[in-house]
């Protein structure tokens, strides 16, 4: 009798995949694409420092079914109250699976809250072999809260309703003709407040649409494009925008400006230029100079920007009023308007930034308008940051403007000019924004533009012109501690911030 063979290879699990259907090999790897976006939030949560967003760690070149993924991350964060009570109150994860904690959770709902998906795989099976004592715990949950089945169990943590803002991009396609695309299979409303936005039904997925690829439109949220909008930068001005980056409310300046004038788009961050850089050029703004450096060392004498007439500041800030869009309202940590000693500390940070961000700006001597925004729902970040400006401002020649004045939600009651500021509701309007707007006449701007830089070059004393090597950039440049009148505008800007790079969105090159 002839023995087995005992070295056979064991079944690989390459093998065993293999002999899967198409529709069980989606799942399978969906669901391990989705645990590893799941380990990654949860994560992040629990430490306060996220990795990125849902949205932005699922739409990674690296998952391959986004869509699938994202469905399945989004659903099992909205019921994983019910599936941790339910794992621990059956006890029946041994150690092995709970170091895969997250595809746990996966799986456990698409057994008792998903929609008869295959389940293959050792996890799958282990699960479905404990099915009872999960139904079991279920139940118990159901009579708790009322609810006759999982379904309803569900209704009770359903999401905020809202519709899919789009903003027609009018350097390219006008929006009569972008409604019109959009109506083949949508229905379709135009926004009554701000220019060419469109509102879509909820849940209306366009990423992969052709408008949306080519830069025709933008996928920006009302609250968000109301900011370009309250600046109000005319055709042919020159505008500054402080901290540009991802850029739809750059582009959407240079839309409003119908691609005339100059716009200075500031980043500090690297990574953060390109992905500005990217926005600009798909966006077809071809009157965008994006300067990689500090805002913050930006010279308000130096005379590349004294025809600046407008500048938006957009500063980092605690994205709380987004939390809906981002999907934080489903992470295990979200309270809405609970703040703790930690976050209280990252947010008295942000707002010294924000307000040194827009002191800055408002020393800009031939400015005429600014605009300062958040999507915050911090009083921190807010209406304290505006506050502790306004001497400077005053002394400055500014005065408070008043922003969509036909919009009911103003600033919150704790400062005098509280009716010229704007927030809209993360409930109500489904996005927090806070918007100021600062205005001063075209006199004032000219005669305190004359007299600083007139200060400034009397009080310069003539020196040497001396190079250095700039490690930044990696090149030699000249630099003067000094300022000299008589040079060029484009050399003066080198002079005073040789830090900068400057690129140029019509050749799509740096200029050193």
């Amino acid at each position: 009798m002839q023995k087995p063979n005992t070295n056979m290879p064991p079944v690989t699990k390459q093998k065993k995949t293999a002999r899967l259907s198409n529709a069980e090999k989606s799942s399978f790897f969906a669901r391990r694409e989705a645990a590893k976006v799941l380990t990654s939030v949860l994560d992040g949560d629990a430490r306060r420092q996220a990795a990125g967003s849902i949205k932005s760690l699922v739409f990674k070149p690296s998952v391959r079914n986004k869509k699938a993924t994202f469905a399945l991350v989004c659903q099992t964060l909205k019921c994983l109250p019910y599936i941790k009570e339910i794992l621990e109150s059956s006890d029946i994860l041994n150690n092995k699976w709970k170091k895969q904690q997250a595809l746990m959770y996966l799986i456990t709902y698409d057994i008792l809250f998903g929609q008869n998906v295959a389940l293959v795989g050792d996890a799958e099976k282990f699960l479905q072999h404990k099915k009872d004592a999960l139904l079991s715990a279920l139940a118990q949950i159901l009579v708790k809260n009322r609810v006759k089945n999982a379904k309803d169990l569900m209704a009770l943590r359903s999401d905020v309703s809202k519709p899919r803002y789009v903003r027609v991009n009018t350097l390219k396609l006008n929006t009569k003709a972008a409604a019109a695309v959009f109506r083949k299979r949508h229905k379709v409303q135009k926004d009554d407040l701000v220019p060419d936005l469109l509102l879509l039904p909820p849940g209306t997925d366009l990423h992969d649409h052709q408008l949306v690829k080519n830069g025709s439109v933008l996928l920006q949220g009302k609250a968000s494009s109301m900011v370009a909008v309250a600046l109000d930068p005319k055709p042919g001005w020159e505008v500054l925008d402080a901290c540009s980056a991802p850029g739809n409310k750059t582009v959407h300046l240079a839309a409003l400006m119908r691609g005339e004038g100059k716009i200075i788009a500031c980043e500090l961050n690297k990574e953060r230029v390109k992905r500005l850089e990217c926005t600009i050029k798909q966006a077809g703004a071809t009157n965008v100079e994006v300067l990689h450096g500090d805002f913050l060392k930006l010279s308000p004498v130096d005379p590349s920007y004294s025809k600046v007439r407008a500048i938006l500041v957009d500063p980092s800030c605690s994205g709380s009023g987004t939390a809906v869009d981002r999907l934080d309202h489903l992470l295990p940590s979200y309270q809405t308007g609970h703040v703790d000693q930690g976050e209280m500390h990252r947010l008295s940070k942000l707002a010294a930034f924000q307000k040194m961000a827009l002191e800055h700006a408002l020393s800009f001597p031939g400015v005429e308008r600014i605009v300062y925004s958040t999507c915050s729902i911090h009083q921190i970040e807010n209406e304290d940051v505006i506050n502790s400006v306004l001497p400077f401002a005053i002394s400055r020649g500014f005065k408070l403007g008043t922003p969509f004045p036909q919009w009911t939600r103003r600033g919150l009651p704790v400062i005098e000019e509280s009716e010229q500021l704007l927030r809209t509701d993360p409930v109500e309007d489904k996005e927090g924004f806070f918007i100021a707007l600062f205005v001063r006449s075209i006199s004032q701007s000219e005669s305190l533009q004359e007299r600083e830089i007139g200060n400034h070059q009397s009080a310069v004393v003539p020196c040497k012109i001396s190079e250095r090597k700039v490690e930044a950039v990696n090149k030699s440049r000249l630099r003067s501690s000094c300022f000299f009148p008589s040079i060029s505008l484009k050399m003066s800007r080198v002079l005073l911030n040789p830090y900068f790079d400057v690129w140029n969105s019509k050749s799509g090159k740096y200029q050193h």
